[in-house]
């Protein structure tokens, strides 16, 4: 059996289960199996396969004390009705060179329904597996999209509840309607006075607290995570790199073994992580173009070597990258250094100085599979526009943030291999801001600017956004961060 160890210390071992439950180690790091050598994915073997017999095969060897019928239930039953296309993540062609990954099309209308359509099966799999008598609190910060995605997986569902902490004022209008207004007998919204940041710090100081992990364990609870430092949210988004990869060479758009590119858009780094852990295992990628937009950390960073969270977080059209801690960074750190030792002590610095500066052996390291680019609020607008007028194609703002990356790598390599860009959220989850970039006049009121943009654009709007004006308002919470470990223990025993 394959175990996994923490970022920090390669003396924890857990199987891969366990890992999906706990979601952190106890020492604050990230889970990761030791080495990923020993996976190597053929490619030949997944032509003409269907998603979720790709996942399958992707997933398989990272859990391992899953057996193939187990695995085979949670991607069967995850995958089975909740996209609004039988091809799940769909691609398209833009011109000769570039495409779009489309990862918007699940019950959410964002790239995160596809991990946390299949999460709960994973954590429901892993209790069984385990023989698990807890239940399950699942505490999760989001910056946007994930905290719809998870409520939604987890809405329900036994023996789990969830709790999901968003910055107030740093989501868009649809995305806080979208999670307030979600119903379940086990879900807990609540807004934070802050950034994405202080909700992500928060639940951290929540995982990490002693008090608050000894009281749940009183009441019977074990706390976990549906972000993307759970193993089991990002070993999903491994597959759609392999699925996109396959389906051009289907399309006979690019021979077997051919390279290409990937153009993320970014800001925890747990997308673009799972698109570096595919070149690994085998999947042919040139270069991966990290793209963020003016919170800009991890730009600095693959240029300079030098992470710095010390500065104001700018509030942004792509809110859902209005990040400066980007956590899954560390896993990234890991499998290129190869020293849990190492990662501790960067991890340290950045705890106690907001800080840390890597190797020059390890930034040239990272800079010859990683391109960084960032976008300005013009140059978003500029490429929603530039996109819909060229090719009939309307991107969000967090997309376009990943077109801007293609267009800055293009200029600077003259590289003409075939480069994917993941469009990450559906336009109609920013209808103000697209309307803007599009220079279409919109209204005052977001959900009216909706009809506006399907009307001018001829996209029909997503079954979910149709009706979310109408909803009730069923989660008032809203607390500061400092305030979250009371909160958790009230809500926990209600």
């Amino acid at each position: 059996m394959k175990e996994y160890i923490s970022t920090r210390n390669k003396n924890i071992n857990i199987s891969a289960s366990k890992a999906i439950i706990k979601g952190l180690a106890d020492d604050g790091g990230l889970f990761v199996l030791p080495s990923l050598d020993h996976i190597q994915i053929n490619i030949e073997s997944l032509l003409h396969k269907s998603y979720q017999e790709i996942a399958l095969a992707i997933m398989k060897p990272f859990l391992s004390d899953f057996t193939q019928e187990e695995l085979t239930n949670c991607i069967t039953n995850a995958y089975a009705s909740t996209f609004d296309t039988n091809e799940i993540t769909p691609i398209t062609k833009l011109n000769e060179n570039e495409y779009v990954l489309e990862l918007s099309h699940g019950r959410t209308s964002a790239f995160k329904d596809v991990a946390l359509s299949l999460l709960p099966y994973l954590m429901t799999s892993s209790l069984k597996i385990n023989d698990s008598k807890d239940k399950t609190l699942i505490l999760t910060a989001t910056s946007g999209d994930t905290g719809k995605a998870a409520l939604e997986g987890f809405k329900n569902v036994d023996d789990i509840s969830i709790m999901v902490f968003y910055p107030l004022s740093g989501v868009s209008p649809i995305q806080e309607k979208q999670m307030i207004s979600t119903d379940g007998n086990n879900v807990v919204v609540c807004g934070i006075h802050g950034n994405f940041d202080d909700a992500q710090s928060a639940v951290k100081v929540a995982f990490n607290s002693k008090e608050l992990n000894d009281f749940a364990s009183a009441n019977g609870y074990q706390l976990s995570s549906a972000n993307s430092i759970n193993i089991g949210r990002l070993l999903p988004q491994i597959v759609y790199y392999f699925v996109s990869y396959v389906r051009l060479i289907e399309r006979k758009e690019i021979t077997l073994g051919e390279e290409i590119n990937f153009s993320v858009p970014t800001g925890n780094f747990g997308d673009i992580l799972a698109g570096y852990i595919a070149k690994c295992i085998g999947l042919p990628i040139n270069t991966l173009l990290c793209a963020s937009n003016s919170n800009n950390v991890l730009f600095e960073f693959l240029s300079t070597g030098i992470y710095d969270r010390n500065k104001e977080l700018v509030k942004t059209i792509s809110p859902s990258m209005d990040i400066l801690i980007s956590s899954n960074l560390e896993r990234l750190l890991y499998y290129a250094s190869n020293d849990t030792d190492y990662v501790a002590s960067l991890m340290k610095s950045l705890q106690d100085t907001g800080k840390y500066e890597i190797t020059n052996e390890l930034l040239g390291k990272l800079q010859t599979t990683f391109y960084p680019s960032f976008a300005t609020e013009k140059e978003t607008k500029e490429c929603i526009h530039h996109v819909y007028e060229k090719y009939n194609y309307v991107l969000d703002p967090h997309s376009a943030v990943g077109y801007k990356a293609l267009v800055d790598y293009k200029r600077d390599t003259q590289d003409t291999r075939k480069c994917i860009v993941l469009n990450t959220a559906s336009p109609f989850k920013f209808a103000d801001d697209v309307l803007d970039a599009l220079q279409i006049k919109k209204s005052d009121d977001s959900f009216t600017n909706l009809t506006i943009l399907e009307e001018a654009t001829g996209l029909a709007i997503p079954k979910n956004l149709k009706s979310l004006k109408d909803l009730d308002i069923l989660h008032n919470n809203k607390i500061n961060k400092d305030n979250i470990l009371d909160f958790i223990r009230e809500k926990m025993v209600k």
